[in-house]
């Protein structure tokens, strides 16, 4: 699964990565402990142009009765055939951009916060769905999930999933609306990243608490 992520670039910094406009007001500061619920940055394609824009973290179906169903993952083998997922898939497809994720892994001395990044300490991006749910007061919620796959062999020593990270390469096909078998085009692409590009170390447990939104949530500890 991916319940924590880390995004300390600028805004500029990502305009720049993705070629992108803003979708609207955009505020945007450095992020070290990135939870489900809470307002994210994510990229989509408008047919024309990639755009940054905030979306709720936790995807709501569009059929939904309420917003109490919030899917903060989605797993990359069942997109295709469960209901929240099928349509965001073929149609609603997007980045969510990050340069690092966290994931506790059990030790004699209980679970560890681990965080997990490239080895080159570059940006990434997830793969994302995204969806809008019309409350019956009219009231609009722009929500996502994030992808995740089996680990790598890095990451398997800290827990069985990852969010799926897109190569460069592989983000422009993945917002291409222009795909019409997503299946044949885009399931390739739902792999678990090279584990010998990635690094891994241990972090404070206040990492743990969702409230906890400082540089010293990536300060890493000694093995």
């Amino acid at each position: 699964m991916c319940g924590r992520y880390t995004l300390t670039v600028t805004l500029d910094e990502l305009m720049v990565h993705f070629y992108s406009s803003l979708s609207g007001s955009v505020r945007h500061q450095p992020r070290f402990n990135i939870s489900p619920s809470q307002t994210v940055l994510a990229v989509i394609n408008d047919g024309v142009h990639n755009r940054i824009g905030p979306l709720k973290w936790g995807l709501i179906p569009s059929w939904s009765k309420d917003d109490k169903t919030a899917l903060a993952n989605a797993r990359a083998e069942t997109l295709k055939d469960k209901p929240a997922f099928k349509v965001p898939f073929a149609r609603k497809r997007c980045l969510i951009p990050a340069d690092s994720f966290f994931e506790w892994k059990k030790t004699e001395a209980g679970k560890q916060p681990m965080r997990i990044m490239l080895k080159s300490g570059k940006l990434f991006s997830m793969a994302g769905l995204y969806e809008t749910w019309i409350a019956p007061d009219g009231q609009k919620i722009n929500s996502c999930t994030i992808i995740t796959t089996t680990a790598n062999s890095l990451v398997a020593g800290i827990h069985h999933r990852m969010p799926v990270i897109l190569s460069p390469q592989d983000e422009a096909v993945w917002l291409n609306r222009n795909i019409h078998d997503p299946e044949a085009a885009l399931m390739p692409l739902l792999k678990p990243y090279p584990a010998e590009e990635m690094k891994a170390y241990p972090v404070p447990s206040l990492v743990g608490n969702a409230r906890n939104d400082v540089p010293e949530c990536i300060q890493q500890l000694a093995p």
